[in-house]
This record gives structure tokens, sequence and C-alpha cells, in this order.
């Protein structure tokens, strides 16, 4: 006899959506009032960085320093909130307390940061004359990480869900191969918020650069050169096309395509699909390790392939049981 389930305990999507969308809110809506309130007691330029001896060595013009924390905060906290609120990955109670952590840690440290920051620039003639900030540091880091934590407890209330039944997907064919023809499938998937991202840093590592060298700044020339390649870098990881067909799998980085990865198709054992989001590898762009890696550019529907060596690659991309379907008829087909 079989005994019924007991219901899971219900997990509280509509509290968790509106809790994260309000502190969401909040914490951007105080990054933009506390400039604009105290606009006429900063200098500007106010200072924006201070060395290992506590004096201010970086500025940046007063709209800057309210634009740059807002968008950081807008792209942390959107990216949380898409992870959490996946249909797949919510019900998990692990997956939201790190949402939670990150929405709770990143705002607390975001507006902590620039309270203390307008606060060593309150009333001073100069950037240069700004004051120390030490000790504040010290506790803003000390509070966002107890947040970080009362967070994460928060949204564990309610355990595990089980989540809606979905409709099961239709059974794909297998890929019969023409003698005498060349297969191939390529797909693609970008992020515009990573691409636009990129772009900004860049920018700012450009300009940056370019105000060292004409004394507008007494930042070190290296740090523009930093910004600007960190920029390249996630304007890299922001798109990536994959190419299936005899020749093995080509995957493309950037909205060029380049810099390229090939894996022959004598490396490759295997391949499936499988349902991951950016929580469950550490968050997007190029995660772990060769050998053992995922290419996280949207949560879901991901290729993934296993090494004759013992190694795993996942690629987030659409339309990935097409492209898994077409290298398993390929192996298929070079070894029978």
């Amino acid at each position: 006899m079989n005994m019924p389930r007991p219901p899971s305990s219900p997990a509280p999507r509509g509290l968790f959506t509106a809790v994260a969308v309000a502190w969401t809110l909040l914490v951007a809506a105080t990054l933009v009032a506390l400039p604009l309130a105290l606009a006429d007691r900063l200098p500007d330029p106010v200072a924006s960085h201070w060395g290992p001896s506590g004096e201010p060595d970086g500025s940046l013009p007063l709209v800057a320093s309210a634009a740059v924390p807002l968008a950081v905060w807008v792209v942390a906290a959107a990216g949380g909130l898409a992870a959490a609120l996946r249909r797949r990955a919510f019900p998990r109670a692990a997956i939201r307390a790190r949402a939670a952590a990150v929405l709770g840690w990143g705002g607390v440290f975001t507006v902590g940061l620039q309270i203390i920051s307008l606060g060593a620039n309150l009333d001073r003639a100069r950037w240069q004359d700004a004051s120390g900030i030490g000790p504040p540091l010290v506790v803003v880091i000390v509070l966002s990480l107890a947040a970080g934590a009362l967070a994460a407890l928060a949204a564990r209330r309610g355990g595990d869900d089980t989540p809606p039944p979905e409709a099961e997907p239709p059974v794909r064919p297998e890929i019969g191969l023409d003698p005498g023809r060349r297969p191939v499938w390529v797909s693609s998937v970008s992020a515009p918020v990573l691409l636009a991202l990129g772009c900004v840093m860049a920018a700012a590592g450009v300009l940056l650069f370019a105000g060292t060298l004409a004394g507008q700044t007494r930042r070190p020339v290296e740090v523009g050169l930093v910004l600007a390649f960190a920029g390249l870098v996630v304007i890299a990881l922001s798109t990536v096309s994959v190419q299936a067909g005899p020749e093995g799998l080509r995957i493309g980085f950037g909205p060029l395509r380049w810099p390229a990865r090939r894996v022959p198709l004598d490396r490759i054992e295997r391949a499936w699909v499988e349902e991951r989001s950016p929580l469950d590898v550490g968050g997007w762009g190029y995660r772990g390790l060769p050998g053992r890696a995922t290419i996280m550019i949207r949560g879901g529907e991901c290729l993934v392939v296993a090494y004759r060596s013992g190694g795993r690659l996942a690629i987030s991309v659409d339309d990935a049981a097409t492209g898994a379907a077409l290298l398993n008829a390929l192996l298929a087909t070079a070894r029978p």
C-alpha cells in the first residue's frame, strides 16, 4: 500500500520576490539620493580612492561617483534576482540563500562604502583634502558580511519546494546522417548586460588612462590599462557561438567569435543536455578549470560534452539538444 506523500512546504516565492525587489530599489534610490542631497557640500571631483598610507590618491567627477556604484549594484542585483527566481532554481533553499546573501551583502557594502566615501569628502575644498576611511571601512565590511549571513538564513525558510509539474518535452528523433553531406550545427547566445558592462569598463579604462597621461588624476597608468583589459575580457565573455560538425566542437567568444577554442571529435566521449544556473557554477563567464569547466552566459539549457580523458565542458547555448544529438551521431559513425 502506497502512503500519500505529505505536501512540501511552499517556498515563499511571492514574499521573496517582493522583499528582494524592494531592497534592490531602496539601495538604488539611496545611492542616487545621497550624492544629490550633499552635492553643495562636496568638492567636484571627489576623492574616490585611498592609498595604503590612508591619503586619497584618486578622484572621480561627482556624477561618476554616484553612477558607478549604482551601475555595479544594478548589475549585481539583477543577476542575483534572475538566477534565484528561475522556475527550476527557486524551489531550492540553497539557491535562494545564495541570492539573498549576495543581495544583503552587496547592498549594505555598496551603500556603506558610498557613505564613508562621501563623509570623507564632506565640506572639503578639494578632493586632496579628504580624510581617511580605514576604520569606517572595517565597520562596513563587518556589517555587510553580517547582513549577507542574516539574509541567507531568512531566505532558507520554507526549505526545498517541489517545482510545479511541467509538460514532458517532445521526444526528439535521432539525427540521421546522409552519406556525402557535411552536417553542421551552429548556435549562439549573448548576455546584453555583460556586453554593456564590458563596454562601460573598457571606455572607463581608456578615459582613466587618458586622464592620467593628461595629469587630470593621480592614479597609476596601470589602473586604466587593467580596467580597459578587464572590459575587453567581459566583452569576450558576453557572447558565445558554438559550432558542431565532423571536426568536433568550435567555441567562439565575443561578438567577433574570436578568440576560439576547438575540441576535436576524437577527444569527445559523448554529449548531453543539462539545466544549470549561474549560482550552480559560481557566476557568469568561464567558471572552473580546464578539463571541468562551464561557460555560463545565461542560466538554463547547457550543452555538456564529456572528454575521453574524463573531463567535462558545459556551455550555456540555445538549442543544445540538437547539438548534442549531432555530436552523438557523429561519434557513433566515427566509432561504430
